[in-house]
């Protein structure tokens, strides 16, 4: 899936991206450290991986996030 990096905190290695319909979702150091990246700026593309949350009523959490490349 792909979104746009919206916040990022490179203290934490957390932040947050918008979904392609404008939806925040938020992502932990985990996922970023899944990706393998050093720095994210707002606005860039990514690739996001997400697990289901539940089946439910929340957000996905996003598992990893990446450069989306073409």
């Amino acid at each position: 899936m792909q979104a746009t990096a919206y916040t990022y905190d490179s203290e934490t290695r957390s932040g947050s991206v918008l979904l392609d319909d404008g939806t925040p979702v938020d992502f932990g150091a985990a996922a970023f450290d899944a990706g393998g990246l050093r720095l994210l700026r707002p606005g860039q593309r990514v690739r996001i991986e997400t697990a289901d949350n539940g089946g439910g009523s929340g957000a996905p959490q996003i598992t990893l996030v990446t450069l989306q490349t073409f």
